[in-house]
Order: structure tokens, then sequence, then C-alpha cells
């Protein structure tokens, strides 16, 4: 019996336009009446995600910034930060890659942090961050409150940036997360991570657990759950790790799951 259903957001549940499929917070209410937990787990920013799922905010758990955080009804009960020195040793190789268009952004529980005005860069973060902020990135890193650095890579990670951050910076987290994304964070980040604590808190088993992903940012959270799913437009390397699919996002694919897992539970 499924009793947690884990979804990442874009390029899984949101379709190439960045919506969600039409149903599903009546879904997700028949769903938590039937004790059963929808999870949105995602590289957004919590603030983002608690309004993109205002409707129903208080009967579905976050896992936000790829990990580094789990939100229950407005608390934050996971949080896990870089630290100044390892944040302050991610700008300084970061910024090596300037030339080759590469910029950061700083992410922290509450806000995102960009130095770099170029385009589509700028675009992207205001897009993606509902909190966001033009700030000297050094003084902010200074604080020691950055959860997670979000990387963008004009000339697409696979070939640019993840071929020299990951040998660079040893001991932290350095994954792709997306056509043009990477992401940086502590060691052990990651949404599986994430999960784990979203599963002792609420008492659930792997095996209660189904999972649906898009990229390799997802593949832990995946491990995660007994039941794990790709979209068809899923990353390919994925997708052969993973093996079982449900259709593309685009088709409402994990929509379409949710809602057999419901049909099961009546």
């Amino acid at each position: 019996m499924i009793r947690l259903a884990v979804s990442d957001l874009d390029g899984t549940l949101l379709d190439s336009k960045g919506r969600l499929p039409d149903g599903l917070f009546p879904l997700i209410e028949q769903l938590h009446e039937n004790g059963i937990l929808f999870c949105a787990a995602s590289g957004r920013q919590l603030v983002s995600l608690e309004k993109m799922f205002a409707p129903v905010q208080d009967k579905i758990v976050f896992v936000a910034e790829n990990g580094a955080i789990c939100a229950w009804q407005g608390e934050i009960f996971f949080c896990k930060t870089l630290g100044a020195e390892n944040t302050m040793r991610a700008l300084k190789e970061i910024a090596a890659l300037k030339e080759r268009q590469v910029y950061p952004l700083l992410c922290t529980p509450d806000c995102a942090y960009y130095e770099d005005m170029r385009q589509p860069f700028v675009s992207y973060v205001e897009a993606s961050y509902l909190n966001n902020a033009h700030r000297p990135l050094t003084e902010i890193a200074k604080k020691g409150e950055i959860c997670k650095i979000a990387v963008y890579d004009g000339l697409s990670p696979e070939n640019n940036s993840m071929q020299v951050l990951p040998q660079k910076l040893a001991g932290l987290r350095v994954i792709q997360s997306g056509d043009c994304w990477l992401d940086i964070s502590s060691e052990g980040v990651n949404k599986g991570v994430a999960l784990g604590f979203v599963q002792k808190k609420f008492g659930i088993l792997r095996s209660e657990c189904a999972a649906f992903g898009d990229h390799m940012n997802d593949y832990e959270m995946l491990l995660a759950c007994e039941h794990a799913y790709v979209t068809e437009n899923a990353f390919a390397g994925l997708k052969k790790l993973i093996g079982k699919t449900v259709p593309s996002n685009d088709e409402g694919g994990v929509l379409h799951a949710l809602k057999k897992i419901l049909s099961r539970k009546r």
C-alpha cells in the first residue's frame, strides 16, 4: 500500500511550459483524505514551492533546494548548509569559468542571490526564484547560510562545467540538475537523504513509497522508494538506471500514476 507519493517538478510533474497538470490540487486533496501524503521534491526554493501549491500547501510536504530543506505546514524540519568556507571555495572555482558562460546563484532558505547580470541567466533566476536579490556574492557567502549553489551553464553542464567542477570541488556534491543547470551542495545532501527525514517523521516505510523523476538529481530519491518511475522524457542515463517509466510530463504521466495509486486505495 502506498502512503507517500513523491514527485520532482521540472521535467516530471510540470509540463514543458512549466505548468502544473489540470486537476492536480483536487487529486492531492483526495490523496490526503485517503491517507496518502504527497511530497513535492524540487531544486526550487521553498517559498516558490509554497506559492505554487498554495491551495494545498498544508496537506503536502516539501523537499526544496534539491534536498537541502524539508518543510511541513510552514515548519522547516531539516536544513543543511554549505558553510562559509565551502561556499567561498566554490565561488572561486565558478569564477574561473565565467568566460565559459557559467554563473552562480547562492540559495538560502529565504532568498536566492545573484551578482552577474547577463541574460538569459537573470531571466531564469527571476522566473524560477520568487525571492531573489542582486547582491555581491562574497558578502552573502560569508554569512554561512547557503544551502545550495545553483550554477547556470549557458553551454550545457554535461560538456562544460561538469567536466571541471566535480574534480575541483572534492568533498562537495556537484550534480547536473537540468539542461542548463548544475547544483553544488554539502556532501551527502540529496533528495534521497531528505526523503529519509520525511519517511522518519511520518513513520513511512520504503515499501510504502512511490517516486517520479526525470534527471540525475532525482536518482537517490528514486532509490529511496520501492516503487520508482521516470517519465518517458527523462534523461537517458536515468531511464537506463531505473527502467520503469510513466508517460512524459507533457502527457501528464505523473498525474495518471497518482490517480492509479488513489484507485487502489479505494
